[in-house]
């Protein structure tokens, strides 16, 4: 088995957004899951699925790139703001001192992307997200819920966080022109190491999906 990631769906300039990654991977494994990166996702080349045992590797030739397991996603998440709360929250413009600007989920120059901005909201983070027909696949519900995790954390504004580990649970998909709300909540932090909660609704406080995340700092 074998996956491409297009350059569109980069975070930083180089490789694959984490969240996109993750899903891709996701969907060789039945129901829940958990995916870590070990390295970037590279970007228009073949990369290699091989399962061993419960796992699901992800291989650019001999390297590990990633790891799917899966994995029971137990994160109740805070019930979400109106659509137009959200939508009040979040940064009109996106988030113009990102070091990853061109990202697939969050970059503010990105025309072709999820324009999902996140802004403060309670004690964490709120953005909406209207989705066209071609956005309304599993991968991209995964894709969703990465980067408002790494602001809902306080990983923005501290160097290059990178996104290091993602269980996510995909309830349902959006459907076409679905008026969503994206939020992300902190959940705690070792070292290095920042775990957020993120979810994903529809209308009507639909849950689309939820997840919990481990990003990493920088070191300094």
């Amino acid at each position: 088995m074998e996956i491409v990631i297009a350059r569109r769906f980069r975070g930083p300039a180089g490789s694959a957004n984490g969240g996109y990654a993750c899903g891709r991977l996701a969907a060789f494994v039945d129901g829940p899951a958990e995916v870590t990166l070990r390295l970037p996702p590279p970007l228009e080349r073949p990369l290699r699925v091989e399962r061993e045992g419960e796992r699901l590797l992800l291989l650019d030739g001999d390297a590990l790139v990633a790891e799917a397991r899966p994995f029971e996603v137990e994160v109740e998440p805070p019930e979400p703001p109106p659509f137009d709360e959200a939508r009040a929250a979040e940064l009109p413009s996106g988030d113009l001192e990102s070091p990853f600007p061109e990202c697939f989920v969050c970059g503010h120059e990105r025309e072709d992307g999820l324009r999902i901005f996140p802004g403060a909201w309670n004690d964490g983070v709120a953005a909406t997200w209207t989705p066209s027909a071609e956005l309304c696949a599993p991968e991209l519900v995964w894709s969703a819920l990465d980067c408002p995790g790494a602001y809902a954390a306080g990983a923005v504004g501290r160097g290059e966080p990178v996104l290091g580990r993602l269980a996510a649970r995909v309830e349902s998909l959006p459907r076409p022109g679905e008026r969503c709300v994206v939020i992300g909540w902190p959940l705690g932090e070792d070292g290095r190491k920042l775990f957020p909660g993120t979810a994903l609704f529809g209308e009507d406080r639909r849950l689309l999906g939820v997840a919990r995340a481990t990003w990493i700092l920088p070191r300094t």
